[in-house]
């Protein structure tokens, strides 16, 4: 707020990439979370795979009840988590009535950032994995697993 203040009500851009990337981070630890909560088919794969036949009823019934708490927690999360933001923003806005122009830009800013970052980030493993590929030489086994390692610890 004070920046803008100095500023005399101009939107610096520059300023406010930091924030930007810090909102961006935030929300990828909220959405990995939010995955692990929603997205239930490694449980699911993991029952199908069971080379036990033994209890079998018994680890369906166990599998479904994980699967209800984890979307009952899913939605409990969510209602709280958009309930905060929404009690928030209105008191941001009601607090600071003249930021409010300086809100939605940077919200649309934020959100064009994390619409283009993923780009970015899948494109690191897939130009490994391109370059692997066309390469003839063993040291490209080591390049795929590094781009596997990429795609599923850092994306």
């Amino acid at each position: 707020m004070h920046k803008i203040y100095i500023d005399k009500g101009k939107y610096n851009l520059l300023y406010q990439i930091p924030p930007i990337l810090y909102s961006s981070l935030i929300t990828r630890l909220i959405d990995s979370l939010m995955k692990n909560l929603s997205l239930s088919q490694d449980n699911i794969v993991e029952f199908k795979q069971e080379k036990e036949k033994n209890n079998l009823e018994k680890k369906f019934k166990r599998l479904l009840k994980i699967i209800i708490i984890k979307i009952k927690l899913f939605f409990v999360i969510s209602f709280f988590i958009l309930s905060f933001y929404w009690y928030y923003i209105i008191c941001f806005c009601g607090i600071y009535v003249n930021t409010q122009i300086h809100l939605i830009k940077d919200t649309i800013s934020s959100l064009i950032a994390s619409l283009v970052y993923p780009f970015g980030i899948y494109l690191i493993p897939c130009i490994f994995r391109v370059s692997t590929l066309r390469m003839e030489i063993p040291s490209g086994k080591y390049l795929y697993k590094f781009s596997s390692f990429l795609e599923n610890y850092i994306v």
